[in-house]
């Protein structure tokens, strides 16, 4: 006597069809009673790759301080570089032995101890660490003469507070041309070493090492202000090979010392004597801080000209190669989490590609 009237089921396989360009929709054929299924399998798939996605992404942030810090530990600050491609305006109280040389592309020097001649530039240094590179060729070193370089205050005498100088002499009766790292320290210490073998406690006693005249060298001296050490390492410039190293301990910090110096105003010897050659490629550091650019020029307006002029010495012809580049500094944090954000970008935009 009644009619019951029961609602029509499509099976999925038979009375339902996947709706095109939709991967998670499904329509009865009959287009009455629409209703969606989402495929929960897929649907975790997408979660799960999505997931992975991030905690990649994550784990590179996670990453960016430490590396960040050893790039920040590795950088240097550039105090003074130059490598005389142009003139650097050394002030000089011997401008006719004491010169760029534009055919050179070097500094070009004559010192003799009975005038007291010495070159010198300004530089942004008070305290703490630093390292000074330079190359040097010697192309004449009498009996008695002297090259020195170095750092100093408004002094320049290698007997006055402070002064770190490196030393190329030559003592030809006693113990020939050898190198060494003279130091007075703040507080007037006088500490110097040699390259020549001695038998004093702490002092240097490897074999006696002798340099080259007309060859050329790069020297090193590095300053530790936390151990308070200082050291000069002596290597062939063209080969590389190291041909001499030491060091000692300063006892105190080392501060006050605001020019690069050649020569000596304290140096009063014997006339017509001489220590001649070319320098080149002079930088100075400091560990820390962002690197300044690669050339520093300081500017001299007056120079000096009171001691009797000497004439220069004879053109050689010296081949050095030029300082090397600064190796690269690590990514920054900017660039690394930018990095994080492609690669995230583009592993979803593949998993949609995927999908498609």
């Amino acid at each position: 006597m009644y009619t019951i009237f029961m609602p029509t089921f499509h099976s999925r396989q038979e009375d339902c069809e996947r709706s095109a360009g939709d991967s998670g929709i499904w329509y009865s054929r009959t287009g009455m009673n629409t209703y969606t299924r989402y495929r929960t399998g897929e649907t975790l798939m997408e979660i799960q790759k999505y997931l992975m996605i991030l905690i990649i992404a994550g784990c590179l942030l996670v990453l960016t301080p430490p590396i960040q810090a050893i790039s920040d530990e590795n950088s240097t600050k550039v105090l003074y570089q130059n490598s005389f491609t142009s003139d650097p305006r050394w002030m000089t109280n011997n401008p006719s032995t004491n010169y760029w040389d534009p055919n050179m592309g070097m500094y070009r020097f004559s010192l003799e101890p009975s005038t007291g001649g010495y070159a010198y530039t300004l530089i942004d240094y008070e305290r703490g660490s630093f390292t000074l590179d330079y190359d040097m060729n010697l192309t004449r070193v009498d009996d008695g003469a002297t090259f020195r370089f170095g750092m100093s205050g408004s002094e320049m005498d290698p007997s006055k507070a402070p002064n770190v100088l490196t030393l190329f002499t030559n003592v030809q009766a006693k113990y020939g041309k050898i190198m060494g790292l003279h130091l007075v320290t703040p507080g007037s210490k006088l500490i110097e070493v040699s390259s020549q073998t001695s038998g004093e406690p702490g002092a240097y006693n490897g074999p006696t090492i002798k340099y080259e005249i007309n060859k050329p060298y790069h020297v090193t001296v590095n300053y530790d202000d936390d151990h308070k050490t200082l050291s000069m390492t002596v290597n062939e410039k063209i080969t590389g090979k190291q041909v001499w190293s030491y060091y000692m301990n300063t006892a105190e910090n080392l501060n006050g010392m605001n020019r690069l110096y050649l020569g000596s105003k304290g140096d009063y010897g014997m006339m017509n004597i001489y220590a001649q050659g070319f320098i080149d490629n002079v930088r100075l550091t400091a560990p820390g801080g962002v690197t300044t650019p690669s050339t520093v020029v300081t500017q001299a307006t007056s120079v000096t000209t009171s001691l009797t002029t000497k004439p220069a010495a004879p053109q050689t012809t010296v081949i050095l190669t030029p300082y090397p580049t600064d190796t690269p500094e690590s990514p920054s944090a900017v660039i690394l989490a930018l990095a994080a954000l492609g690669i995230t970008g583009i592993c979803g935009a593949l998993v949609r590609k995927k999908k498609n």
